[in-house]
């Protein structure tokens, strides 16, 4: 990255500008537009969430402040709040998540062999939703309950690095099971789902399409038992047995046998019953499955707490969705730049940085190494640190 440009241009560089364009022609996002072109617009919800901009007016203010670098730093139109806003409302949002996908496929290549707390050379997911409420007067088009209403984002999340592969944003009435119709399932690859899943006709599919999943069983599950296998106890197991579901819908919707491990978390003093359909793995590792699927909800609280998806700059669903695909851009964006660069810091130790050196003219690895890591643990143990 060259020398004498600000953190947040040599930041941007890391965007294929290539496939950027062709998503924007996908949807002919910059058809007869005339200035504020869709990549502005892009850059100008990065820097939103970079810098912690609370607003519309918050954006304006601040990159009018700096007007004469705007240029160097990638903008080419005037920043005017009332562009920005009509941007958001009327550009597809579409192409933000097209691109979005392209930044995921790069940094998924990255950390396709980063480890995590179970060792599986195996893709593993955890699928969960998180709820972002907001007022029923505001979104009116996304009913939750009846003085409320709500976003559901349903992501699936690659535990290899903890990168988002597949989201779904729907209005708060929307159920979670329904989201495994949308799933494209790999062959060899391990889902962990949340009991909220158990639908036993959908998870049929997993074992049809050859993929696994662990799941968290419902306490009036309905079984035979076909076989117990050796267990050790002093590992917190109980049981590991081959069962057959005998209830009136569930022997029909998943007719071949499941595997039915139970584990007692004496730390939490509760027990715990899961579903797999893979009889090869040991007992314990499908225990640890599951207890991996915490990275999920981590993901979200990470989400919330540092990137800008619980207020949003426009009230329609083109302008949530637009915020929100931008924000995950963000996101994988700075895995990329920590995952290239072998940066020994935490995501939050790094958006912190650039949120006060955007407008530094400096090399960008000298602004992030200027922080060593032994300052990561000064952070209140509160704080959530990802990719340590």
């Amino acid at each position: 990255m060259n020398l004498g440009r600000t953190v947040f241009s040599q930041l941007m560089d890391l965007i294929p500008h290539t496939e950027f364009r062709r998503c924007v022609a996908r949807y002919r996002g910059d058809w007869n537009i005339q200035t504020f072109s869709c990549l502005d617009q892009f850059l100008c919800m990065a820097f939103a969430q970079l810098s912690y901009r609370e607003s519309l007016r918050d954006i304006e203010a601040c990159l009018r402040s700096v007007e004469p670098r705007l240029y160097h730093m990638g903008f080419r139109s005037t920043v005017s709040r009332n562009t920005l806003a009509h941007a958001n409302e009327r550009r597809d949002w579409r192409m933000y998540a097209d691109f979005a996908q392209i930044l995921i496929r790069q940094a998924r290549t990255l950390y396709a062999h980063e480890p995590f707390s179970v060792d599986l050379d195996q893709t593993v997911y955890a699928l969960d939703s998180t709820t972002i409420d907001l007022c029923l007067a505001l979104f009116p088009w996304a009913p939750f309950k009846s003085s409320k209403a709500a976003v559901k984002l349903h992501t699936l999340l690659d535990l290899h690095g903890n990168i988002p592969t597949v989201v779904h944003i729907t209005h708060g009435r929307i159920s979670d099971v329904s989201q495994l119709d949308h799933l494209n399932l790999e062959p060899g690859a391990f889902y962990i789902l949340d009991r909220g899943y158990v639908h036993f006709h959908r998870l049929y599919q997993f074992t049809l399409a050859a993929s696994f999943f662990v799941i968290r069983a419902r306490k009036n599950m309905q079984y035979r038992r076909r076989y117990s296998h050796a267990i050790d106890k002093t590992t917190g197991l109980r049981s590991d047995q081959t069962v057959i579901l005998t209830g009136v819908d569930s022997g029909t919707d998943y007719p071949v046998p499941l595997r039915r491990v139970s584990f007692r978390d004496e730390l939490h003093d509760r027990s715990l019953v899961f579903l797999t359909n893979n009889f090869l793995l040991p007992s314990l590792t499908v225990a640890q499955l599951y207890k991996a699927r915490w990275q999920v909800e981590l993901f979200f609280k990470w989400i919330k707490q540092h990137l800008r998806i619980k207020a949003f700059y426009g009230h329609s669903a083109n302008a949530v969705k637009t915020q929100v695909w931008i924000a995950l851009s963000v996101y994988v964006l700075l895995a990329i730049l920590k995952k290239q660069n072998r940066l020994d810091l935490s995501l939050y130790t790094i958006t912190q940085i650039l949120s006060v050196t955007l407008f530094e003219k400096t090399p960008i690895l000298q602004a992030l190494q200027r922080c060593s890591s032994q300052s990561d643990q000064t952070h209140p143990s509160n704080q959530l640190i990802l990719f340590d």
